[in-house]
């Protein structure tokens, strides 16, 4: 629920897709996340595509949560339990503090989508350096899912009770990295 007398306030998102297969050309899940950042009034303040590798992904996110410009990280790709897929393995080692529940909620909604495949899924959220980064699965249909019915209200400032906006740093409600 928005509370409508809060200010919007814009964030700067980056978005990585991870894939041994893909090109940004051929990234409709990272180009879903990057318009539909766009369209909600945020900015992109940067996009790329790694292979799916633990250190080159650990290598691209901590550059970006080093940098005071980008307050969120998205993430869609190598969440699954294939041989390559090693994102979780990746991030998880960054992050200061865990958002259990983004994983859960995600998992909750996309059952009603996808029944019991969802249990294949390891997306996962945290907060590493007051940078948000969410990890959803590189399927186009589960970003768009993600962000419809999870990030679009809580990236938002003025979704009440609670968003994450709060949280992050660089905005009007946090203060500066120190």
């Amino acid at each position: 629920m928005a509370k409508p007398d809060a200010p919007f306030i814009p964030l700067s998102i980056a978005v990585l897709t991870v894939s041994d297969t893909r090109t940004l050309d051929s990234d409709t899940s990272g180009q879903l996340l990057s318009d539909s950042l766009n369209a909600a009034g945020h900015q992109l303040a940067d996009r790329q595509l790694q292979p799916d590798d633990i250190y080159q992904i650990r290598a691209t996110v901590s550059a970006w949560i080093a940098r005071s410009d980008v307050q969120v990280v998205l993430i869609t790709g190598g969440t699954g339990f294939t041989g390559r897929d090693s994102t979780p393995e990746a991030i998880t080692p960054l992050l200061d503090k865990m958002v259990d529940g983004f994983g859960e909620l995600f998992r909750h909604i996309s059952w009603q989508e996808i029944g019991t495949s969802t249990l294949q899924s390891r997306a996962l959220a945290g907060l590493a350096n007051r940078t948000l980064i969410v990890c959803v699965p590189g399927s186009t249909n589960a970003c768009r899912t993600a962000w419809t019915k999870i990030l679009h209200e809580q990236l938002d400032s003025r979704t009440r009770p609670c968003n994450f906006v709060q949280h992050l740093d660089n905005t009007e409600q946090c203060g500066s990295r120190t």
